[in-house]
């Protein structure tokens, strides 16, 4: 998995889901907005995964 390059609004790891998942990156944006809604550390979450996933290689042409 990596963080989008493509689809990126902040650091790309929902982007990054949504490609490895094959899913729309709306989608995957907003399933996170509705969890972030319930009681917990769901921001430690996206700052560890910004921390670890690394970026998407650059595209080659």
């Amino acid at each position: 998995m990596h963080r989008s390059r493509n689809h990126k609004i902040i650091a790309g790891v929902c982007g990054g889901i949504a490609e490895s998942l094959g899913w729309s990156p709306t989608v995957v944006r907003v399933l996170w907005l509705l969890l972030s809604l319930i009681p917990g550390p769901l921001w430690v979450a996206y700052v560890l995964m910004w921390i670890i996933i690394p970026k998407a290689p650059a595209a080659r042409y």
